[in-house]
């Protein structure tokens, strides 16, 4: 997860042309957009397809809803904490 962050926060830093991860860190709101489309494609392959189908759409909600936080200058340990804070 470290690696992956690095790698967005980086993407945001030091643009790539062309870059999939730039054209969402450009636009919040496709950045919102694709992680509501990638979290109803979790639910459906969790009701109706393979382990592995729900692995591989709940890794692309995962990366998308990572770039979303960095749209707003958040990151994945602010959600961390965010969980630690409620187990306390």
């Amino acid at each position: 997860m470290t690696e992956l962050t690095t790698l967005i926060a980086d993407r945001k830093a030091n643009p790539k042309p062309g870059s999939y991860t730039n054209k969402l860190l450009a636009d919040k709101n496709k950045a919102a957009q694709k992680v509501g489309e990638e979290a109803t494609e979790v639910i459906i392959a969790a009701l109706a397809q393979s382990d592995e189908r729900v692995i591989e759409e709940m890794a692309d909600l995962i990366y998308h809803s990572l770039v979303l936080l960095e749209t707003r200058d958040l990151s994945w340990s602010d959600v961390v904490a965010a969980l630690e804070n409620r187990h306390r």
